[in-house]
């Protein structure tokens, strides 16, 4: 499985990426791995899931090129981004 994942640090910054494991992508971004996201601590509130790595891809830059679908989520996910 590959997944799109959105992630928030304390500064209720977010960040968009692509995985095929989720859980050690995130450990990499809270240990300093990451060189974008690398002075924070993130919480995971949003993923998707894709059996296809190129589908994921697409996905993720669509979230990150197209202000439209990153508006549209941001609405949908509001509460748990203001958490």
């Amino acid at each position: 499985m590959y997944y799109v994942y959105i992630i928030q640090n304390e500064r209720k910054e977010i960040y968009t990426g692509y995985t095929s494991d989720l859980r050690k992508r995130l450990v990499e971004h809270n240990n300093g791995h990451v060189k974008s996201t690398k002075y924070h601590r993130w919480s995971l509130v949003y993923y998707e899931a894709y059996k296809s790595e190129k589908d994921a891809r697409i996905r993720e830059l669509q979230l990150k090129t197209s202000s439209g679908s990153k508006r549209w989520l941001k609405e949908r996910i509001k509460n748990s981004l203001n958490s």
